[in-house]
């Protein structure tokens, strides 16, 4: 699946480059091709941000298909929108969230440790439109945008969302959550500061 995606990404992009027509690219990624990194348990590690990308060898190693498959997509279109001059920006989104949304979701493998690392992120449809908008009718707008509008790194969030995926089980999920309460919060670890400013200049 890697494969194809890298594939469609470049043809798309090598079919944008002949259209003389076309003013700016949308492309839409994942933060799964920001988070993985070798050093993500380091309590030093900087907040992530658009200039990080996961590290290859490392999604491999661990069978994180989704991030390995959105970074390699990714960097071949980038690759490919500065050799051929295209106007390009990305939208690295957190996971979506929707009636459909399962423990399925390829997005979902390493969940835990995104959760124990500050970067499980997910958004919302409109939120997610908003930007794709914003930044292709702002000139301003360059490079990489981390999108999400929420953060799971406290129990409560937690549960909710584990109801959400496993909607058959969650009341033994919710009778179980007064124990989690005693892990914390985890710090977040991720911001998306550059599109939030976008977006409010924007607006305004």
């Amino acid at each position: 699946m890697a494969d194809i995606e890298v594939r469609a990404a470049h043809n798309v992009l090598e079919a944008c480059a002949q259209t003389d027509t076309m003013e700016k690219v949308i492309f839409t990624s994942s933060v799964t091709a920001v988070i993985w990194r070798e050093d993500h348990k380091s309590t030093t590690a900087d907040e992530l941000s658009e200039r990080n990308w996961s590290y290859v060898n490392f999604c491999k190693k661990f069978k994180l298909w989704h991030g390995l498959s959105k970074t390699l997509a990714e960097k071949t279109a980038w690759a490919l929108a500065m050799d051929r001059g295209v106007n390009m920006v990305s939208i690295n989104a957190g996971l979506l969230v929707g009636p459909e949304i399962s423990m399925k979701t390829s997005y979902l493998k390493g969940a835990a440790e995104m959760y124990e690392d500050g970067v499980l992120v997910t958004v919302d449809l409109k939120f997610l439109v908003d930007a794709h908008i914003c930044v292709f009718e702002d000139i301003s707008s360059y490079g990489r945008y981390l999108c999400f509008n929420h953060v799971i790194n406290r129990p409560g969030d937690a549960v909710e969302f584990a109801k959400l995926l496993t909607p058959s089980t969650a009341t033994t999920t919710l009778s179980a959550a007064t124990s989690y309460e005693d892990l914390g919060i985890f710090e977040q670890r991720i911001g998306n500061k550059k599109l939030n400013k976008l977006m409010v200049d924007y607006k305004n």
